[in-house]
């Protein structure tokens, strides 16, 4: 497996697994996200893909994509309230379903993980859907801790 940043080329891979990522929240949340939606176009991913601010990466098996994190970086350096710091945001990580289990997330988080070093990040962040089992169990194996909480009341 090899890690490396996403290109032009790697949209229709892309587009693929946000449709599983997509289909998980919708499994969990039909009331916020559609069934089978796409998070990106490939005109917003040709956009993104080109912006430094918001790296993607992908996990390769042979030459076809099996993973991807898209980050965004946030920079509080000018927050009256907030101490300054850069920060790395996970947006999104997803491994293809039939890839799971042979710990391409834990590669793909580790390679993030250096990335934001690298950067001069001071922190990784990320949100979690109540209800996403695996991906809370996977991102607590890894070491991140809850930040906050958002709450709701449906009405």
């Amino acid at each position: 497996m090899r890690i490396r940043k996403a290109c032009l080329e790697d949209i229709p891979d892309l587009i693929r697994l946000l449709g599983q990522v997509g289909q998980i929240h919708h499994a969990l949340r039909p009331d916020i996200f559609r069934d089978h939606p796409h998070k990106y176009r490939a005109g917003d991913l040709e956009d993104l893909l080109r912006d430094p601010a918001r790296p993607v990466f992908v996990a390769l098996a042979e030459q076809t994509v099996v993973g991807y994190c898209f980050c965004v970086h946030k920079n509080y350096g000018d927050d009256h309230a907030l101490m300054p710091r850069r920060e790395l945001y996970i947006d999104d990580l997803c491994v293809d379903q039939a890839h799971r289990g042979q710990g391409i997330a834990t590669a793909l988080f580790g390679h993030v993980t250096g990335y934001a070093r690298d950067t001069g990040c001071g922190q990784i962040s990320l949100n979690v859907w109540e209800g996403n089992h695996a991906a809370r169990a996977f991102y607590d194996r890894v070491g991140m801790t809850p930040r906050s909480t958002t709450m709701e009341v449906r009405l």
